[in-house]
């Protein structure tokens, strides 16, 4: 199977020239590949193609997309939760968050995941398999189809480690900037931290896409070792004071800062002592700290902390000079916590 999915306008030009097509018509697939609006994924149903042509590539294998939906759901809030099957009968979640000015995707890079955060129901049932560029830029097409709008904004805070599938991610990002036209400066690709990638991810960005303008988020969780560990197992082969430093060689390399997430864990990690370690841990470089409001599920003995406590924690940054934000949680009635779709439809 040879997914048309990720080609740019140059391969698929090259596509029509080897079936002795004029260059123009690869640029026809470009445009219809790409367009939110067509829900179509057959290529014979491409019409501004000649029928031999679209016959030729359809006996050849060539597809358009290879994801299929297998649940929707809409919050109440707006956010529209898929959850999609791949072509080995596995299943993905995507997320498309609206706001009035935006629309941002929240994409899987992996079916399942290997890390086994102790608060994420997507690592319940370990890592199947990565995935490729075409099924990860699929979700994106997707997202627009059903809510009918380009999306502006895309995070890799699915299912899954983007950093254990790098050349698929970066595949995936030169395509989403260059074909879907989403700045890299609105890109977000969000990791718990695997040791030595970090650098490899900002080394291999400028190899495969030129530069490197996308925002790294750490998935930190904790401001100090021990407490890491018990959230995140993995941890304890990376040990944060080392992320930190790492981090510091990301800024210097890419001239972009970093954002830590902060998952706010009641009577874990969100107490006073806990804000006051987490700003000595990240002053004196380039980051920001997002606070995050836990969806629970009813897996793991994990609650989110209270509304004075999540405030009291944000001013205290603050007040210690560390840049904060609070982010809220969204489709908190639909099965809004990562991989809990995937979980209830097995």
């Amino acid at each position: 199977m040879k997914n048309l999915l990720g080609s740019s306008i140059k391969e698929l030009e090259n596509v029509a020239l080897d079936y002795g097509q004029a260059a123009f018509r690869g640029r026809q697939i470009y445009k219809w590949i790409y367009n939110y609006k067509n829900k179509n994924k057959n290529i014979d149903q491409i019409e501004v193609l000649p029928l031999d042509f679209r016959k030729k590539l359809k006996d050849d294998g060539f597809k358009a997309g290879e994801l299929r939906i297998k649940e929707r759901n809409l919050s109440n809030d707006g956010t529209f939760k898929l959850l999609l099957s791949t072509e080995d009968n596995e299943s993905i979640e995507c997320v498309g968050i609206p706001t009035e000015k935006r629309l941002t995707a929240c994409l899987s890079s992996q079916v399942g995941c290997p890390m086994d955060c102790k608060f994420c129901a997507t690592g319940k049932e370990g890592l199947k398999r990565s995935l490729k560029a075409s099924e990860i830029l699929d979700q994106i097409l997707f997202i627009e189809n059903e809510m009918n709008r380009k999306v502006t904004n895309i995070v890799f805070m699915g299912m899954g480690e983007p950093l254990l599938n790098i050349d698929d991610l970066l595949l995936s990002i030169r395509s989403i900037n260059e074909d879907f036209q989403i700045s890299q400066r609105k890109i977000t690709v969000s990791t718990v931290a695997v040791p030595k990638m970090i650098s490899k991810l900002s080394a291999k960005s400028f190899q495969m896409l030129g530069n490197c303008q996308f925002t790294l988020a750490i998935s930190l969780h904790a401001s100090n070792q021990q407490t890491r560990e018990k959230i995140i197992p993995s941890a304890k082969h990376y040990e944060i004071k080392n992320i930190i430093k790492d981090c510091k060689k990301f800024v210097s390399d890419t001239g972009r800062r970093v954002s830590f997430e902060y998952l706010m864990l009641n009577g874990v990690n969100d107490k006073l002592e806990h804000a006051y370690e987490l700003s000595n841990l990240l002053k004196g470089f380039q980051c920001h700290v997002n606070l995050i409001q836990y969806n629970q599920i009813d897996e793991v003995e994990f609650k989110r902390t209270s509304s004075k406590n999540l405030q009291l924690f944000q001013s205290r940054l603050i007040n210690n000079g560390i840049a904060v934000s609070l982010r809220k949680s969204r489709g908190l009635d639909k099965n809004a916590a990562c991989g809990q779709l995937r979980q209830n439809a097995k």
